[in-house]
């Protein structure tokens, strides 16, 4: 026996639920999207949660808390916590002298952290700016300075790193001499001169300056057995040196 499929209509309901249930995901897209401008709109209004802190960290000797603020508060009032742009206070502060690295970040609900590290000095660099323990000069003021006893070095743009270096081996090749450097210079012939705390000039040249070196200390002995007080010593030479000695004070009698 043939049985025929006979067409079964769709039911209504099945429509209702249908259309409702996609007016009801339409109606919750709607209320997410107007959830989330109104969020939006909310977080870019400068009057919602304003920074108005600033806590400043960091192991500070050159630079005080107060200048640190002020370097902020010279771009203009703080804005909100989502509108501030940390990097142009980041910049403001990197750009004080005494600053070697900062880092800025913003803190729930209203607080600026800053963390500032120094710059540790090491030198004196062509009488207007520093030298930090790594070579990298830095314009802060040598006057800051003063009550540290720092050696002053010389030399062109870009010879930093290799003065310091070459400092610190003249100072360990002289400590059997007990003689301090104050003051080395390379200049634009890339010869070297140093004076010493006496006010020794020492003429190095510009080859061999660690044996040259070496050559004075062996001398040293048996050049303070003249009992004379030295002005210069050039070792300029394969061998030996030239001694210049200071004139004696000579007082005359009536």
């Amino acid at each position: 026996m043939n049985v025929t499929a006979e067409n079964v209509p769709v039911q209504p309901s099945i429509f209702k639920e249908y259309w409702g249930g996609l007016v009801f995901l339409i109606f919750v897209i709607l209320g997410i999207t107007w959830s989330l401008l109104r969020v939006l709109t909310w977080m870019g209004d400068a009057k919602q949660l304003p920074l108005s802190q600033i806590v400043v960290q960091g192991q500070l000797i050159y630079l005080s808390s107060i200048e640190v603020r002020d370097a902020v508060l010279q771009l203009g009032q703080l804005h909100s916590f989502i509108l501030q742009d940390v990097d142009a206070i980041h910049s403001a502060i990197f750009a004080l002298p005494w600053v070697a690295n900062v880092e800025v970040r913003k803190q729930w609900p209203n607080t600026l952290q800053v963390n500032v590290t120094e710059y540790h000095p090491e030198a004196i660099w062509n009488g207007s700016q520093l030298l930090d323990i790594y070579g990298v000069a830095f314009s802060a003021n040598p006057n800051d300075v003063l009550d540290q006893v720092l050696v002053s070095l010389y030399g062109p743009v870009g010879s930093e790193y290799a003065v310091l270096s070459a400092w610190r081996e003249m100072q360990r090749i002289l400590a059997p001499t007990k003689l301090e450097i104050v003051k080395l210079v390379l200049n634009d012939r890339r010869s070297w001169r140093m004076v010493t705390q006496d006010g020794t000039r020492i003429e190095l040249g510009r080859d061999s300056r660690k044996e040259r070196l070496e050559r004075f200390v062996n001398m040293f002995d048996e050049i303070n057995k003249v009992c004379r007080t030295i002005q210069y010593v050039d070792l300029r030479y394969d061998t030996g040196a030239a001694i210049g000695w200071k004139e004696p004070n000579v007082s005359s009698e009536e």
